[in-house]
């Protein structure tokens, strides 16, 4: 019973997060994007996050459906293909080879957290950067985009933490 309801909950929690990517982002643009500050949510990463190091057998193919998450977030929000298809799976990739070596708290997955946001929000910086998407430089880069996303994205990692901490364990 425990495998199938995690295989349930899951998918159906990557949607959502997927759907309030887009749907909050764009409820708060004005706070989000004021110029020349940009902060980009991750509650996709943040619930893949989750996924990796709550789930205690790493049973559910977090892989797959990161690529499909970001196939779709890349169609719908994007438009430029390969970003977060590449991405999200990277992170699942590096974060699973990490997983066995952590003392998995709070503030572990937190610091993981930030760590995976940077090198999501720096591999589509250097995608964009090579696509002539953007011009703008590192330094730009850091003070205006990541800094800001990766203290929103803090903030909501502290707000769902315990909640969805509760979810998976409630479903096993």
């Amino acid at each position: 019973m425990r495998y199938s309801r995690l295989r349930i909950i899951f998918p159906i929690g990557l949607f959502i997060a997927l759907f309030l990517d887009g749907s909050l982002s764009n409820v708060f643009a004005g706070h989000l994007f004021k110029y020349p500050y940009s902060s980009v949510l991750h509650l996709v990463l943040l619930w893949i996050v989750f996924a990796i190091f709550l789930d205690d057998r790493d049973d559910l193919p977090v892989g797959l459906w990161a690529a499909l998450a970001g196939l779709v977030f890349d169609w719908y929000y994007t438009g430029i293909f390969g970003v977060y298809l590449v991405a999200l799976p990277l992170v699942v990739y590096i974060s699973r080879q990490i997983k066995p070596w952590l003392d998995l708290n709070f503030l572990t997955m937190l610091m993981v957290y930030i760590i995976n946001l940077t090198i999501v929000e720096a591999f589509v910086y250097v995608w964009y950067l090579i696509g002539k998407v953007i011009t703008s430089n590192l330094a730009d880069f850091a003070v205006y985009t990541l800094g800001p996303t990766i203290a929103v994205n803090l903030a909501l990692f502290v707000i769902l933490y315990y909640p969805v901490r509760q979810l998976y364990l409630k479903a096993s």
